[in-house]
């Protein structure tokens, strides 16, 4: 039998021994885990994975590789990948390389050969916590040593957004939005570029006074990392900006939105990662199977009294999917209707910003 040379240590002291590939780097991040059966290079590729490690409950990845066409970011952030079983033997007519060289190329640490099945279930029952992935000859104690003395970051969004503004343009486009990164999936702009939006993107600690002058028709507030309450200057900025312009957010963009009109966030115990989640929009009744990303949720309580109507809940733990404020034209949901490789139940919401634009346009 092969030799054990990787290993995850856990801040409660449980260990888990395996085999590396990608990087050789240690590195030490919050511990979650994905219920999605493909799409692992969106995953590795979402600046949304910054600083966490991502545990892939679907026994076998690797078997399609990398192609060059379904990244999220053109410079990845996870922190690191842990699976059972990894195939280096790619069967994918588009395949250009293999998930161990992408990870590899951008110092992304994976381990295989885990029980997946223990850990997840040890996620769920005990919630999301730090951990390392190191070489099999580190001790237990030095491995504790080192999670203890690793601050946790507070600057995850500073980290993926954008330095400067660039665009996407489509032929005979109807609206110009502005999209503001938080660390921005690509299909988004490619979603909104399909519905005949010209895109603008930002970094996200843009002025309101700079984004006003840009006359957008409609300002999209972008998923990304970390605590959405660490990103106090965007909230001021939407706070400002709310009523002045048809506003959509997604994932932290929605967060963000309901911190600014007065609602609260709370970290969830383990979070929401996968693309099975089965979300009830409150308005027709219909059920949606999401993908989703996040590890805060807005408080439903808070929600009252703030002028935001609440569109969807969650199925599974009744946390807040959707809010609205239709007077402002301002609409947002926790989960990604754009998601790739799916589901696709959610698109609707990007025709509903382009409704919210034409009307925005249509009494300017």
């Amino acid at each position: 039998m092969k030799r054990f040379d990787r290993k995850i240590v856990l801040e409660d002291g449980s260990e888990y021994y395996g085999y590396g590939f990608g990087a050789e780097t240690d590195r030490v991040c919050e511990i979650v885990f994905n219920t999605s059966m493909v799409g692992y290079q969106e995953i590795v590729s979402d600046p949304s994975y910054t600083d966490q490690m991502v545990v892939m409950t679907y026994p076998l990845i690797g078997n399609y590789g990398i192609n060059d066409d379904d990244f999220e970011t053109k410079k990845p952030s996870l922190g690191g990948m842990i699976v059972a079983d990894y195939n280096d033997m790619p069967s994918n007519f588009r395949y250009t390389k293999t998930l161990s060289e992408y990870l590899e190329e951008n110092d992304i640490p994976g381990i295989s050969g885990i029980d997946t099945r223990k850990l997840t279930r040890s996620i769920r029952d005990y919630g999301s916590r730090r951990v390392i992935m190191t070489s099999i000859d580190t001790t237990k104690d030095k491995a504790l040593s080192i999670i203890r003395e690793t601050p946790i970051p507070h600057d995850a969004v500073s980290r993926v957004s954008c330095a400067k503004r660039w665009y996407s343009r489509t032929s005979n486009h109807q609206y110009n939005v502005v999209a503001i990164d938080c660390g921005i999936k690509l299909n988004i702009i490619r979603k909104l570029n399909q519905y005949g939006c010209n895109v603008t993107v930002v970094p996200y600690n843009i002025d309101a006074s700079e984004l006003e002058f840009m006359k957008p028709d409609g300002i999209f507030l972008s998923n990304g990392p970390g605590d959405p309450q660490d990103v106090t200057k965007l909230i001021a900025t939407i706070k400002e900006l709310r009523g002045k312009y048809p506003i959509f957010g997604i994932c932290l963009g929605h967060q963000i939105i309901s911190l600014a009109y007065g609602a609260n966030t709370y970290k969830l115990k383990f979070g929401h990662r996968g693309g099975n989640h089965p979300v009830k929009n409150l308005e027709t009744g219909h059920i949606e199977i999401t993908s989703q990303n996040h590890s805060y949720a807005v408080d439903k309580k808070s929600v009252e009294g703030t002028g935001l109507k609440i569109t969807h809940l969650n199925l599974l733990d009744d946390t807040v999917e959707g809010v609205s404020c239709k007077e402002d034209l301002v609409f947002s949901v926790q989960y990604h209707p754009e998601s790739a490789p799916g589901p696709q139940d959610s698109s609707y919401l990007f025709e509903e910003f382009l409704n919210n634009m034409k009307e925005f346009k249509e009494n300017a």
